[in-house]
C-alpha cells in the first residue's frame, strides 16, 4: 500500500454484508490470560493485526507454544509455564500489550523489559506504574515510559481506588493480582471495559465483581485457570467506521456480521440511536460470556447533536473520533465531555482531530476534555484538504469516512498506519461499493 491516498467522495450509497475483523481487546486477553492456563487453548477468530501479533510474538519469547491451524485459528500451550525471555520484549505500537504484560511480568520470578516503537514509547505508563509498584513490582521506567525494566517480585494485594476509568489500568492490576498474596481490588469511578472479568471468570478464575456507593469494585485472587476454548468475536471499535459510514452516506444499508455487543463496549451504538441514527441488533447470543450480534445500518437523514459526557466515556473512548465525524453530519451542536484521556492516546486525538477536520471547513472546537461540534446538518465537508494522521490509525480511518461525504476529494497521508488495527478496512469499504 502506498504511504499516501486520494478519498473521492462518494456517488452511490453503501450495501451489502461484511464481517468485520476479530475485537483486538479479546484477541489480546486471549493470550495473554490463556498463558496462564498452563494447559492448551484453541483461539479461533484471532486478530492478526500488528498490535495482537506483539502480544503473541512477546508470548513465544516467554516460551508460549503456538500452532497456527489456519490464519486465525491457533493453539496455544503454556504447559510449562512462562519462561525468561532471552531479549528485550518488543511490543510495536500497542499500548495494550505493555501495560496488561507488565501486570503478569511484574510477578514472575524472572526479569524481562519492555519497549516499543516511537509512538507508544512517548505514551503514560504512570498509571499502572504507581500500583503495581504499592503491591510490591520492581519497575524502571524513562520518566515512567517505555521501556519498562521489570524485576520478578513477590506481590501482595491491594486495594486501588483508579482516578480513572480505565480498562488497561484495572486489567494490569487484576492479572498481576494472579500472582500476589490476599485479595486484590480495584475501584473505578465508572465501569470500563471488563473484557478481562469475562475472560478470567470463563478460565474459572477466583473474581468477583460489584457495584458499592456508585462505585465499580472487582477483585480477584490468586487462581488455577482452566484452560477452555475461546471464538473471538468482531471488533465493535472497526465495525464504528461503516456504522457511521452508512449512516451519513445517502441511502445506504449495510448489514455487519458477528460484532462483539458487550456493554462496556456498546457506546456508540447509544450514541447512534440518541442522534436519531437508524440502527438495529439481529440475533443476538453468548460466546464463552461475551454477547456477540449482527448490526443494520440504515442512512439516517435526521440526525441530530447532543452531549456526550460522563459515564458512557469509557464505553466509546476510542470511538469517538468517527462519533465527531458523525456529529458534523448531524444537525445542532454536539457536545464531548469528560473525554481528556484522548490526549493520551497513540496521538492528541483532541487537538489533532479538530485541526484536521476543519481543514475541511467543519466547525470542532477543540476543549481540555473534549470537543464543541456546530453543524446544521446540510452543510456538506468542503473537502480538498491534505489530512496527516499522526501515526494514529483511528485518526486515519476517520479521516477516510469523513472524506467519503466530502465536496471534493481528500489526501490522507501516511494511510500505512490503519494497518496497526485493520489491514482490511479498505478492501470490506470496496465490498460495499467504494
Amino acid at each position: 500500500m502506498n504511504n499516501d491516498i486520494t478519498v473521492n467522495p462518494m456517488t452511490m450509497p453503501l450495501h451489502g454484508e461484511i464481517t468485520i475483523p476479530s475485537d483486538k481487546s479479546i484477541s489480546h486477553r486471549s493470550i495473554i490470560i490463556g498463558a496462564l492456563t498452563n494447559g492448551k487453548v484453541k483461539i479461533s477468530n484471532f486478530s492478526i493485526c500488528a498490535d495482537c501479533l506483539s502480544t503473541l510474538n512477546i508470548y513465544k519469547n516467554l516460551g508460549l507454544e503456538v500452532e497456527f491451524l489456519d490464519e486465525k485459528t491457533l493453539i496455544i500451550n503454556s504447559k510449562n509455564g512462562l519462561t525468561p525471555p532471552d531479549k528485550m520484549l518488543d511490543c510495536g505500537n500497542s499500548g495494550t500489550s505493555m501495560r496488561l504484560i507488565t501486570g503478569v511480568l511484574s510477578g514472575q520470578k524472572f526479569n524481562s523489559e519492555l519497549f516499543g516503537d516511537e509512538s507508544l514509547s512517548k505514551r503514560p505508563m504512570k498509571r499502572i506504574i504507581e500500583p503495581l509498584t504499592l503491591m510490591g513490582a520492581r519497575i524502571e521506567s524513562n520518566d515512567y515510559k517505555a521501556p519498562l525494566k521489570i524485576k520478578g517480585s513477590k506481590l501482595t494485594a491491594i486495594k486501588y481506588e483508579s482516578k480513572i476509568a480505565s480498562a488497561q489500568v484495572k486489567s494490569s492490576i487484576l492479572l498481576a493480582g494472579l500472582f500476589a498474596s490476599g485479595e486484590t481490588t480495584v475501584v473505578e469511578p465508572y465501569l470500563s471495559r471488563n473484557h478481562s472479568e469475562l475472560m478470567l471468570k470463563y478460565f474459572d478464575s477466583d473474581i468477583k465483581e460489584e457495584k458499592f456507593d456508585n462505585k465499580y469494585l472487582t477483585s480477584i485472587r490468586s487462581s488455577f485457570l482452566l484452560p477452555k476454548d475461546l471464538y473471538i468475536p468482531g471488533d465493535i471499535s472497526s465495525a464504528a467506521f461503516f456504522m457511521v459510514a452508512a449512516a451519513i452516506v445517502k441511502g445506504s444499508d449495510v448489514v455487519i456480521k458477528n460484532v462483539g455487543l458487550n456493554e462496556t463496549r456498546t457506546g456508540i451504538i447509544d450514541v447512534m440511536k440518541q442522534m436519531n441514527a437508524d440502527i438495529e441488533i439481529l440475533d443476538l447470543r453468548i460466546l464463552n460470556n461475551e454477547p456477540v450480534g449482527d448490526i443494520r445500518v440504515k442512512y439516517s437523514p435526521d440526525l441530530k447533536g447532543i452531549e456526550i459526557k460522563g459515564e458512557i466515556i469509557p464505553r466509546l473512548i476510542d470511538e469517538i473520533p468517527i462519533i465527531t465525524v458523525l456529529a458534523l453530519n448531524a444537525e445542532g451542536k454536539t457536545v464531548i465531555k469528560d473525554a481528556s484521556d484522548l490526549k493520551n492516546k497513540e496521538s492528541d486525538r483532541i487537538n489533532s482531530l479538530a485541526f484536521e477536520l476543519n481543514k475541511m471547513n467543519a466547525d470542532i472546537i477543540p476543549t481540555q476534555d473534549g470537543f464543541i461540534i456546530n453543524s446544521n446538518g446540510k452543510k456538506q465537508l468542503s473537502g480538498g484538504a491534505e489530512l496527516n494522521c499522526y501515526h494514529d490509525h483511528r485518526l486515519i480511518m476517520s479521516f477516510y469516512v469523513a472524506s467519503l461525504v466530502s465536496k471534493k476529494q481528500n489526501k490522507i497521508n501516511d494511510f500505512k498506519w490503519v494497518n496497526t488495527s485493520f489491514p482490511e478496512f479498505l478492501g470490506l469499504f470496496n465490498r460495499l461499493g467504494v
